[in-house]
């Protein structure tokens, strides 16, 4: 009896040697990533940022730190607020995205990478600088307008903030005049 466990045993053994490996030896090969990917960076389009703060009111850890002062420019007409820190600690962040979600200018997004390894915990707060500095490649989730452009943010380069949005933003452009009886659409735009 106690030979023919080992047989046994060595039968599975040799049935799984001869079989073609599923495991990637990673860094050296890479699987496929898809676009909605939700990784640990955070893309940030400070032409799109008002300095309102909604993503940090959002946050449930409360992980998101941001200081302003008034920008000075155009007050009357409000005026966004001028940045001076925008701290993003993700050794705290569970990447949940409900900051990206309660962004009403479409300035954070979740990013697609995912190497943030460090060795001290201070080197994993994202600070203003690298937010500004960083590539722009937002992940797709959340983003059904960068899916319908088969944007994809491993293989396509730098996204402008331009055709980051949810929606165009029509609303710098000059008004053509109405002409009468022609109805609008809704968006400001004839």
């Amino acid at each position: 009896m106690y030979g023919l466990g080992i047989l046994s045993g060595m039968v599975v053994t040799l049935k799984n040697f001869f079989r073609k490996p599923f495991t990637v030896s990673y860094p050296e090969q890479r699987l496929p990533q898809h676009p909605r990917f939700r990784g640990e960076e955070f893309t940030w389009y400070e032409e799109r940022c008002t300095g309102c703060a909604s993503c940090a009111k959002f946050c449930p850890l409360g992980i998101i730190r941001i200081v302003t002062h008034p920008g000075g420019t155009t007050p009357a007409e409000g005026d966004s607020y001028a940045i001076d820190v925008f701290d993003i600690d993700i050794a705290r962040c569970m990447f949940c995205g409900l900051c990206v979600e309660a962004c009403p200018y479409d300035a954070l997004f979740m990013g697609s990478g995912f190497e943030e390894a460090k060795y001290r915990r201070r080197d994993l707060v994202i600070s203003v600088e690298r937010l500004r500095a960083a590539e722009k490649r937002p992940s797709t989730w959340y983003r059904p307008q960068l899916e319908g452009q088969a944007y994809d943010p491993r293989r396509d380069g730098s996204l402008p903030w331009q055709k980051a949005g949810r929606e165009p933003w029509p609303y710098h452009l000059p008004q053509r005049p109405q002409a009468e009886g022609e109805k609008t659409t809704g968006e400001g735009t004839p």
